[in-house]
């Protein structure tokens, strides 16, 4: 049985790797994000909360519908902005004056 989701009022379907949506815009959306190694039942509804949650979209659950919790972030500020100095932060940062 394939996981399905349903995003912006668009009901999608996710099985062996692919999607199927009636809108092709946000079929070309969640195709950009598609796990081809999702071919289990597990591995796919894994996949379609993962879809649904960075779209801020619902998961089919039995018979009625619940919404995708959010993804881990994939960049965080930790990440990009020095300790201690977040005001040093960013690409342009060479370009302001030092104090």
């Amino acid at each position: 049985m394939p996981a399905r989701i349903r995003i912006y009022g668009q009901e999608a379907t996710f099985a062996q790797g692919r999607w199927v949506c009636a809108d092709e815009t946000l079929q070309a959306m969640l195709q950009a994000l598609a796990d081809p190694r999702a071919t289990s039942l597990e591995a796919e509804l894994k996949h379609a909360r993962y879809a649904a949650g960075r779209f801020g979209g619902l998961v089919a659950a039995g018979d009625g519908w619940e919404a995708a919790p959010l993804p881990e972030p994939e960049i965080r500020m930790e990440d990009i902005a020095p300790a201690g100095r977040p005001q040093a932060a960013g690409w342009l940062s060479f370009l302001r004056k030092r104090r």
